[in-house]
């Protein structure tokens, strides 16, 4: 097991339509145990700490046969890729008939061989893990319907689209409290205590071949979520939540096996109390795309530590591409926040090099796009000098620029420092289109009587100032629209 830091630089790479894109440009057949080095390089530029390489388990041929009948799930197929034919469709990662690396990626080998040549760069591996649905194909349930939300024969004739038939026993069908049940997938009772045994062991078993999870859905299993979804039909709640017996179970067997969740709804700080080390923060990711700078600056008030177990992000699987919903210039501000930000930090391949189609996951081939190649060297370059200069092994803390009565442009700033074994850093950004300017008093007392170098680690450019103008009214800042400063600082001595 790759140990990873305590504040990871995680890369989603989409398996299949990876791998289809790396076996065209080599023109031979490619599967996990035989990519060659330069197409992991790609995927591993220094700075990322693991690869999560999202859909690698054995999805559901019914499934997938659900989804090539569904109206809307093709309309939003030939939307993102308008020439897309029937074998480029492989059916959702998110059904899962069994969690075996499926075959046309190399199986449990390549799985093995994968994980491997990740770890000899020093690199983790995390995989999926879907608590709350399995396929409709899964062995589980004709083999265990006692771990499914069971319904009876009338609620099929009344709801056919939210019920399964499957000649044993009538299931219910997956679903979250806001949408209309998932067709392609059968509901798992949280409330039975035989399904927690079981997920346990299968998280057991799959934390033999990776270093972490990302757990789908997660907050779904909670048991006042779990209640309030499916009422009587799951039966009265347990004494305990789902997930502390499960994760305290796996982690009796890996105790560095890393569980990440995707979580909505407000619920990231009660998921991290049930053993959760990171959760997403979609509250960050809505802030930064769609609020003001104030709104991002009080959401990061909150207590570093409970920062420290979110996930921030630009993008994923799941949200639109970042180049098709910020401005070239802003995206690289956001990217800056992002990655100077305490908690584990989440970049989607396709990210670095402005790809705009959201490709829907039941698909494995994506449209040709142009790559942009200057902003491929800005994201490299941002995520290795972060990296490089240990800023995130240090204390982070918030600071406020402050402004002048005639000029409320400081209000655009969000300021914040690191301060540890790398050193003490400053991070400006002015997440505003037109010029800000502050002063951003600084935390460090014992430099007001020194003269200090700052140097940004991005551009490489150096100034000094006084350390009493630092401490005591702050460092001047006069930020071009969408532009930051990295700077790490140092008493002059010479």
């Amino acid at each position: 097991m790759t140990a990873l830091p305590a504040q990871p630089v995680v890369l989603e790479v989409n398996t299949r339509v990876w791998l289809r894109e790396v076996r065209r440009r080599t023109g031979r057949p490619v599967v996990l145990g035989d990519v060659p080095k330069d197409a992991w390089d790609e995927i591993t530029p220094h700075g990322v700490d693991a690869v999560w390489l999202m859909g690698v388990w054995e999805r559901s041929p019914e499934g997938r046969d659900i989804a090539l009948r569904d109206p809307s799930l093709r309309a939003a197929f030939t939307r993102a890729v308008p020439d897309i034919a029937d074998e480029d469709i492989a059916g959702s990662p998110y059904s899962v008939r069994r969690y075996e690396a499926d075959a046309s990626l190399g199986g449990q080998e390549g799985l093995a061989a994968a994980r491997a040549e990740l770890d000899r760069r020093g690199i983790g591996l995390l995989l999926d893990y879907v608590p709350n649905h399995v396929a409709p194909d899964s062995p589980w349930v004709s083999e265990h319907p006692e771990y499914f939300v069971r319904g009876t024969a009338d609620d099929v004739r009344r709801e056919p689209a939210a019920f399964l038939d499957t000649g044993a026993a009538v299931l219910a069908r997956g679903r979250d409290p806001f949408f209309p049940p998932w067709p392609d997938v059968v509901q798992l009772n949280a409330f039975e205590p035989e399904l927690r045994a079981a997920t346990a062991d299968l998280l057991t078993r799959i934390g033999r071949v990776c270093d972490g999870v990302r757990c789908d859905m997660a907050m779904l299993l909670m048991n006042d979520v779990f209640a309030r979804t499916w009422g009587r039909y799951a039966g009265p709640a347990p004494a305990d939540d789902f997930w502390p017996g499960v994760v305290s179970a796996v982690r009796d067997r890996h105790p560095g096996m890393l569980f990440v969740a995707e979580a909505y709804w407000d619920l990231e700080w009660a998921l991290q109390q049930q053993g959760f080390d990171f959760c997403y923060d979609k509250r960050l990711y809505d802030r930064l795309l769609h609020e003001s700078p104030e709104s991002v600056r009080l959401h990061l008030a909150a207590d570093e530590a409970y920062q420290r177990g979110l996930v921030r992000f630009l993008e994923n699987h799941d949200e639109p591409r970042a180049a098709r919903t910020l401005h070239p210039a802003k995206e690289r501000a956001a990217a800056i926040v992002i990655a100077t930000l305490p908690g584990a930090t989440l970049w989607h391949e396709g990210q670095f090099t402005a790809l705009r189609t959201h490709l829907p996951v039941f698909l494995d081939r994506r449209p040709d796009e142009e790559p942009d190649t200057g902003l491929r060297a800005f994201h490299e370059k941002l995520l290795s000098q972060v990296h490089k200069s240990g800023m995130r092994g240090g204390r982070w803390r918030l600071l406020h620029p402050e402004g002048w009565p005639d000029n409320p442009s400081h209000r655009d700033l969000l300021a914040w420092s690191w301060s540890g074994p790398g050193g003490r850093f400053l991070v400006v950004v002015n997440l505003s289109g037109h010029p800000a300017q502050a002063r951003v008093p600084l935390p460090w007392d014992e430099l007001s009587a020194e003269e200090v170098r700052l140097a940004d680690v991005l551009d490489g450019t150096e100034f000094r100032r006084p350390g009493s103008e630092l401490t005591g009214p702050g460092l001047f800042v006069d930020l071009a629209a969408w532009a930051a400063h990295v700077l790490a600082l140092e008493p002059a001595r010479d």
